[in-house]
């Protein structure tokens, strides 16, 4: 797998673009466009849908910026890791991996982490129970590596959020799911300490947070919004004391209920199943 670096370390975040097959997906860590990226693409606005109030998947606004926030319950759901297709008409998508499906037994679906050029795992992840990509605690430039970077993890519905060192020191049994991101958008409460609450670098981003009662919460925004805009939603408007950040601009999200499916290039997802 190969990520290419667009510049070094710098104070503000970007996630990553969406890319043509074949081409690597690119990370950066400026507050500015990537390069060779259209205005549509770091700019894109995802129409808001409105979910009745039984569905998983809700509407949500955070300082003026629409989200859908999607709640999965332990007593209500499991959840499961996949790849996307690699290949097919709609290889690398929600869509390509979803024909076929039994639509009614899928809350929602959303994409799960960063990905290398062949649609596979940056980090450490785990598809029942079988360990796909050993954990990862290289160094490197953009989003995933920097620290501290977390796991999403989980068994039998009990689902947790880690940071990469804690996970190394304290777990031992292997998940029957985890997928390794970054960075940590919240940590015991507190943002990220290399992320400012309000950043220059705006993209379509999602994340996922671990409430005290045990459910997992799903958070990909509608519009363009900064790190710590996504943080602070989870930590003050959803009070989780762990999140983790998932992707930029190529978040997507399938969603029956409301017949929302996100088009664009993924790898590794995150499968909301009822039981």
């Amino acid at each position: 797998m190969r990520i290419a670096l667009i510049l070094g370390a710098a104070l503000a975040l970007i996630g990553c673009e969406q890319q043509q097959a074949g081409e690597p997906v690119v990370r950066s860590e400026l507050g500015e466009p990537v390069a060779g990226a259209t205005l549509d693409e770091t700019q894109e606005v995802v129409p808001e849908i409105t979910a009745d109030t039984n569905a998983a998947c809700r509407p949500a606004n955070f300082e003026g910026v629409p989200l859908t926030h999607c709640i999965a319950d332990p007593q209500l759901h499991q959840i499961s890791t996949d790849l996307a297709p690699t290949s097919g008409a709609n290889f690398g998508t929600i869509e390509g991996w979803a024909a076929g499906r039994n639509e009614s037994a899928i809350a929602f679906v959303m994409n799960a982490g960063m990905y290398g050029d062949d649609l596979k795992a940056l980090g450490y992840f785990v598809r029942g129970s079988d360990r796909l990509v050993e954990l990862n605690r290289g160094d490197g430039g953009g989003n995933f590596y920097l620290k501290p970077n977390g796991v999403f993890f989980g068994s039998n519905g009990n689902w947790r959020i880690l940071e990469t060192g804690l996970f190394l020191r304290t777990i031992g049994d292997r998940p029957q799911f985890g997928t390794q991101s970054g960075p940590m958008l919240v940590i015991n409460g507190e943002l990220h300490p290399e992320i400012q609450d309000d950043g220059p670098s705006k993209a379509l981003r999602n994340g996922v947070g671990i409430a005290s009662d045990g459910k997992a919460h799903f958070v990909i925004s509608n519009e363009p919004l900064s790190f710590g805009k996504l943080g602070r939603f989870f930590r003050d408007e959803l009070e989780v004391p762990n999140a983790l950040f998932l992707d930029g601009n190529i978040s997507s999200l399938w969603d029956p209920a409301t017949g929302r499916m996100d088009g664009r290039r993924v790898g590794p997802l995150l499968v909301v199943e009822t039981k």
